[in-house]
């Protein structure tokens, strides 16, 4: 038997510290709070030998650890080894965008060719990831420079930077106004960019900090979920107003959060918790709770096949599947496993129902594809 320290614990230290001496002047008592609270956990993690058992081997292999999934192959991505974040592709020229927070860059992978294209440097600790084929951009928000960063997707450089607030973070767009949506977390409100012009043209008080923000292209509405009040917030995006909030029981710090606009549900990551809350977008009510890994962070569809991947910090990846009774919805998980530790964000190829998640694997960054077993 093998066991492996948790050696992201040691790299989110070292950035923590980074981040403090560039910007000592600017970070407030709460943010310190924070950041000594996640140092403080790093430190427990090291000392007291936070072990994940890999089998025989010192490397991650999952290849047989979660039923019904099957991995196609491990690619090598570059930009050092620690925290990935949001994903988004485009299905358009085939390019994976994968925020690499740890390098300040956007990893650019192509699917078909399965290799990286191109890593976008200068976006200070990335977290948000959005490509926007129709007006031929790519979005990004730099929390360490407090900006949403516009990119050409064509020539692959940075075209604009706009002010996002204290800690930009989850970004929609709606593309009936042409605005996007960013989640500012640590200032409770939602910034709005003119998506055309990355002009900031307003923002949003949600009254407590927000998780991800999503837009529902059927109520032609933004929704965004409010961590610290475990509520869901509607927003009307043409006048940037706040329409209603609804509460969320049983869901605690709602954090990620998916639409699925033609079944009319939304879903939401409870971090605090472990539960996905499952939201009937008609009477804005919780239907249920189903379990998922601790610390459940990003979320991803597959439109054709109705199943929703959950990706979580503690590396559980837990799969549902939408299937009809009595005339309604419902979700049923379909199978749940480990696949790394810090596997949280994942994204899936609508075409060919691949899914996409980048590792922070002993021997080097990968990104792990998979695949369903038919």
């Amino acid at each position: 038997m093998f066991f492996v320290i948790e050696l992201s614990s040691v790299a989110w230290i070292i950035w923590i510290i980074r981040a403090v001496i560039k910007g000592r002047g600017r970070w407030n008592k709460v943010r310190i709070a924070i950041l000594l609270f996640v140092i403080f956990n790093a430190l427990v993690d090291i000392f007291a030998f936070k072990y994940v058992r890999y089998g025989t081997s010192f490397l991650i292999n999952a290849e047989n650890s979660i039923a019904g999934m099957r991995v196609i192959a491990d690619i090598p991505i570059s930009g050092g080894g620690f925290r990935y974040d949001y994903q988004s592709l485009d299905p358009q020229s085939n390019r994976l965008y994968i925020a690499h927070l740890w390098s300040s860059s956007v990893t650019v992978f192509d699917t078909e060719g399965q290799k990286v294209v191109a890593d976008i440097p200068d976006i200070a600790s990335v977290h948000g990831v959005l490509a926007v084929p129709s007006l031929g951009k790519v979005f990004a928000t730099a929390s360490g420079s407090k900006e949403v960063i516009a990119i050409d997707n064509k020539t692959l450089h940075i075209v604009g930077r706009t002010p996002g607030g204290q800690y930009p973070d989850g970004i929609a767009y709606d593309p009936v106004d042409g605005k996007l949506f960013v989640s500012d977390e640590f200032g409770g409100k939602d910034i709005v960019i003119d998506a055309r012009t990355n002009e900031r043209i307003a923002e949003i008080p949600l009254g407590g900090e927000v998780g991800n923000t999503q837009y529902d292209p059927i109520e032609h509405r933004i929704l965004a979920v409010i961590q610290t009040q475990n509520q869901l917030a509607s927003i009307d995006p043409k006048t940037n107003v706040v329409v209603d909030k609804y509460n969320l029981p049983g869901c605690e710090h709602p954090h990620g959060l998916l639409i699925d606009a033609q079944s009319r549900l939304a879903f939401a990551a409870c971090d605090d918790n472990a539960k996905l809350a499952v939201i009937d977008l008609k009477t804005m009510q919780v239907t249920s709770l189903q379990t998922v890994g601790e610390d459940p962070d990003v979320l991803a569809f597959d439109e054709s096949l109705h199943r929703l991947y959950v990706a979580a910090e503690s590396g559980v990846l837990a799969i549902f599947e939408e299937r009809n009774s009595g005339g309604g919805i419902i979700l049923e998980k379909i199978t749940q496993g480990f696949v790394a530790p810090d596997a949280h964000t994942i994204a899936v190829d609508q075409k060919t129902h691949r899914v996409y998640l980048p590792l922070e694997k002993i021997t080097g960054p990968v990104l792990r594809i998979m695949e369903p077993i038919e």
